[in-house]
């Protein structure tokens, strides 16, 4: 996780943010026994937006993940269409955050708002230390 993951959106369209870079390796052994777990119908949940971007870049537009050693700098709003992510556990992101963005493509505006409003009125701790949400989008 870099820095660049607290920054906010300042720009007024997303397409004029330069998303913060991200290191991340996938070896080959882990590729192939991600791309197993698919191929037999199981479902891949990332652990942290970073794991998701990790995995979101190593794919290709056919689903399969490839090993990967590098920097990822995807950009993911709402309308981005997975290619292998079937969920996410994470924190409880700030408004008008890159990973509220994130969350809201995987599970849409509404829900989150819905979500969001719930952890607020329930005291939920937010940031990177805070509580940690299951998102299972419907298939």
């Amino acid at each position: 996780m870099g820095a660049g993951t607290f920054l906010p959106v300042k720009a007024e369209d997303t397409s004029g943010h330069k998303m913060h870079a991200e290191w991340g390796r996938i070896d080959a052994e882990t590729a192939k026994r991600l791309n197993e777990v698919r191929s037999s119908g199981g479902r891949l949940i990332a652990v942290g937006t970073t794991s998701l971007r990790l995995l979101e870049s190593a794919a290709d537009d056919d689903g399969i993940i490839h090993p990967f050693a590098g920097d990822t700098a995807i950009f993911i709003t709402p309308g981005y269409r997975f290619k292998v992510i079937d969920g996410l556990v994470t924190n409880f992101h700030l408004p008008k955050s890159t990973l509220f963005m994130l969350v809201s493509a995987l599970m849409g505006l509404d829900v989150m708002k819905s979500a969001y409003g719930h952890a607020i009125s329930q005291n939920y701790r937010f940031y990177s230390y805070g509580d940690a949400s299951l998102l299972l989008p419907s298939r």
